[in-house]
C-alpha cells in the first residue's frame, strides 16, 4: 500500500489534517470511525495510538503518527511546494511555531478537561468549577490568538495550515456566536480559508 491512512472522526481534529492531506496532493486513504465507542476500530487505534486519539496517521512504511502539528509539519516536509508552513528562513516561520503550538498545546487540552469534568475529579460542585474554569481559560486564550492574527490569513498575506486550524477550531465550542463576538479577525481568516476548495469540501464532509 503506498497510500498514507488517517484514522479520523467526523467534526474532530482530523478535519484539518484531511485538509493537509487534499492540499498536498498526497495519496490517502480516510478511515472514519466512532473513535470513543468499543469496538474493533477503536480496538485497532489503540494497537496503532494507545491514547486512542484522532487524528492517527499511517504512513506508507507502516510508521505511525501522532499528535496533529507532528504531522502537519511531517507532511509539510513530504510537499514543501503546498507551504503549509512558512520555510525555516521565512521572516513568519517564528510566529508560525509559536501560533501553532499555542493552539495544540493550550487550547486543545481544554477540551480534555471540560468535555468530561467528572473524569478529572469529583462529579458536582468540583466538576462544575473544573469545567467553568477551563471554559474561562480557553476563551482568555481565544482572545490572545485574536490580537495575533494577522489578515486575510492567519500570517497575514500568505496562507498557511494556520488557516485550517482557526477554520475546523471555530467551528467547536464556544461556538460561531461567542467567536463573532469576540473573535472577529479569527471568524474572517476563517471564512477566507473556506474559500478554498479543499477546505471547503472537508468541511462540507465532517460539519453538514
Amino acid at each position: 500500500m503506498n497510500d498514507y491512512e488517517l484514522i479520523g472522526s467526523p467534526g474532530c481534529g482530523s478535519a484539518i489534517v484531511e485538509m493537509a492531506l487534499r492540499i498536498t496532493g498526497i495519496p490517502h486513504r480516510l478511515t472514519d470511525l466512532p473513535y470513543l465507542e468499543p469496538g474493533p476500530g477503536r480496538d485497532r487505534l489503540l494497537k496503532l495510538n494507545p491514547l486512542g486519539q484522532v487524528p492517527t496517521l499511517v504512513l506508507p512504511d507502516g510508521t505511525v503518527m501522532t499528535e496533529s502539528a507532528a504531522i502537519i509539519l511531517h507532511l509539510h516536509d513530504a510537499s514543501p511546494q503546498s507551504s503549509l508552513a512558512p520555510a525555516p528562513t521565512a521572516p513568519e516561520r517564528v510566529r508560525f511555531l509559536n501560533l501553532l503550538f499555542r493552539l495544540v498545546g493550550a487550547v486543545y487540552p481544554t477540551f480534555t478537561y471540560a468535555d468530561d469534568p467528572p473524569k478529572w475529579t469529583l462529579a458536582g460542585p468540583a466538576s462544575d468549577r473544573l469545567h467553568d474554569t477551563v471554559m474561562e481559560r480557553r476563551a482568555t486564550l481565544w482572545r490572545e490568538i485574536e490580537a495575533q492574527v494577522g489578515k486575510p490569513h492567519v500570517l497575514g498575506e500568505r496562507f498557511s495550515a494556520l488557516d485550517l486550524y482557526v477554520t475546523v477550531m471555530t467551528h467547536w465550542r464556544p461556538g460561531k456566536d461567542w467567536f463573532a463576538q469576540h473573535c472577529p479577525t479569527l471568524v474572517a481568516t476563517a471564512r477566507r480559508a473556506e474559500e478554498h476548495p479543499h477546505v471547503a469540501a472537508v468541511l462540507g464532509r465532517h460539519f453538514n
